[in-house]
């Protein structure tokens, strides 16, 4: 498996991940304007926002709420403020303005379910910032922290890593992919999963009968 991904970085063989323009435009906006306001500003907004994102994935019934298009005006407000509260957790830490200006223009758009897609690119505009590289490892199950290791040594040694200050590596487990890898780094891809090569094999079947 590693020397595949050996090869692939070697090669560049990379393809762009798939990413939501919508989401994206979201991103940059809450993005310009927190660094607008100075870098610290930045570091409030991105840690409001990954509560946030772990609220979410979390809890389902805010979950089903952000991704429930027919519900009234006054239900959005009512749960973006359970869900500004769940966000805060214990220590009652206000989010800042930009963090709830930001999902208040979302749930006047209709576009509270790209909020976790808001979030990603926001947290990649901010690792470009600083000048961090983040790579997501997809596994059907968790690496050990030695094949971590091995695939990190192997990723440096690309251009783009080279490029960056840090290196930060995040194991993400999905069962669906069956086994192997899919390492999304930066804003490439190198799909090295068994779903894959399955999805390829019935695609090459289906084109002989």
């Amino acid at each position: 498996m590693l020397s595949s991904a050996r090869s692939a970085v070697a090669s560049a063989g990379f393809g762009r991940r798939a990413a939501s323009t919508i989401a994206l435009k979201y991103s940059n906006a809450v993005y310009k304007a927190a660094l607008s306001k100075s870098p610290q500003v930045l570091n409030k907004v991105q840690t409001d926002l990954n509560a946030i994102a772990s609220v979410l994935k979390s809890t389902p019934e805010l979950d089903g709420f952000v991704h429930n298009p027919s519900l009234t005006t006054k239900d959005r407000e009512t749960g973006l403020s359970v869900l500004y509260q769940q966000a805060e957790g214990s220590k009652k830490e206000p989010l800042s303005d930009i963090t709830k200006n930001l999902f208040s223009v979302l749930s006047d758009n209709a576009r509270l379910g790209e909020t976790l897609g808001v979030i990603e690119g926001f947290n990649e505009l901010v690792a470009l910032y600083k000048g961090e590289l983040s790579v997501i490892v997809t596994s059907a199950s968790p690496l050990p922290k030695d094949t971590l290791s091995r695939l990190e040594t192997t990723l440096k040694q690309s251009q783009t890593a080279q490029q960056a200050k840090t290196l930060k590596i995040t194991n993400k487990v999905n069962p669906s992919i069956l086994g192997g890898i899919v390492v999304d780094f930066g804003e490439k891809s190198i799909d090295l999963s068994v779903s894959s090569r399955v999805n390829k094999l019935n695609s090459l079947l289906q084109q002989s009968v």
